[in-house]
């Protein structure tokens, strides 16, 4: 398991966030007690599924995996990274994924407006960039 820290720009209001990139083996014992799936969200950065698992012990754990894009001719099935969150810098993706469902309701141009998931995108996209050249 490697540690780093994304900064965001001073627009996205979103405070720095300490990650953690988990290697299989790190994966396999966080989520021996199980997991439990909680949204999903595909980007053009690929497919993302947030999550919540425990281990062991009973200490739980919020991630997210990362796979390829699906619509690409060799995408892999396997995940191309797992990434582990605090439990406050998960709750505001869950919050704007949530925040997402209301906002659609509310608006009938959805693909033109900047909405809640594209924030979420958007914030994935910094956490993907910072991630990709750590190796677990």
């Amino acid at each position: 398991m490697q540690s780093f820290v994304v900064g965001f720009h001073q627009e996205d209001n979103v405070d720095s966030m300490q990650i953690q990139k988990l290697s299989e083996s790190d994966f396999n014992k966080a989520t021996e007690g199980g997991t439990r799936h909680l949204f999903d969200l595909d980007t053009n950065m690929g497919f993302f599924v947030f999550f919540d698992a425990e281990d062991a012990d009973g200490l739980v754990s919020h991630m997210v995996l990362q796979y390829e894009d699906p619509n690409e001719e060799e995408a892999n099935e396997d995940p191309v990274a797992c990434y582990s969150f605090q439990m406050k810098d998960f709750y505001e993706f869950m919050a704007l994924y949530l925040n997402d469902l209301e906002f659609n309701e509310e608006t009938a141009e959805e693909d033109e407006d900047y909405g809640p998931i594209h924030h979420l995108a958007h914030l994935l996209y910094h956490i993907v960039e910072e991630g990709k050249d750590i190796e677990v």
